[in-house]
């Protein structure tokens, strides 16, 4: 950080500002929404995102739903953590409708192989789309890999940041990358405290 430059107010990693939609979804170049939709109705409506933790696949997801919706979907999203093995709703009190459905499984590699095959098989036979996000590929066509990189990362810095290049250089953002093993979710929460570090000295 040069010596000139001014701390805002407020930290700009903080959860409000990070959180799930609250940014954009950052493509690389050459990826679009256009094409994950492209992907999608090649695939009638299935379709795996893939990633690590912390890559992003919430944040893509907050910004596919609304998408989703506009364009005549009727999307539902489970969100599934660490130890749920079962969908923690009942798939068939799910009503019929004239409206295309979408079903979106957060976490998908959550649940048990028979609970994966039951959950396919359900919504082959009522003629849902699926979504799922996974830590690896699960099987279903891949709409799209979140896997980040530095430059990934660099990018995200420089949307929170006004003047990200004066408060932290690019050597320091790589270096909180590589230190949270590409973990965008941590490599931001890296930054939060050394943002109060440097507020705290001045």
């Amino acid at each position: 950080m040069t010596g000139d430059s001014a701390i805002p107010g407020e930290n700009p990693f903080c959860t409000r500002r990070i959180r799930p939609g609250a940014l954009p979804y950052l493509f690389p170049p050459g990826m679009s929404w256009e094409i994950i939709f492209e992907r999608l109705q090649n695939a009638a409506g299935w379709g795996e995102i893939i990633g690590p933790h912390g890559s992003g696949k919430s944040t893509l997801l907050a910004g596919l739903i609304p998408r989703l919706e506009a364009e005549g979907w009727r999307v539902q999203r489970i969100d599934l953590h660490d130890g749920e093995r079962r969908l923690p709703v009942d798939l068939r009190k799910i009503p019929a409708t004239e409206t295309p459905f979408l079903l979106v499984v957060d976490g998908y590699e959550q649940l048990g192989g028979l609970n994966r095959f039951r959950l396919r098989r359900h919504c082959r036979r009522r003629g849902w789309g699926l979504i799922v996000t996974a830590h690896r590929p699960a099987g279903l066509p891949k709409l799209f890999d979140c896997t980040p990189s530095v430059e990934l990362a660099r990018q995200i810095v420089q949307t929170l940041l006004a003047d990200g290049e004066r408060l932290f250089s690019p050597a320091e953002i790589s270096g909180c990358y590589a230190r949270s093993k590409g973990n965008l979710r941590e490599m931001l929460f890296g930054l939060y405290d050394l943002f109060e570090q440097r507020r705290m000295q001045l």
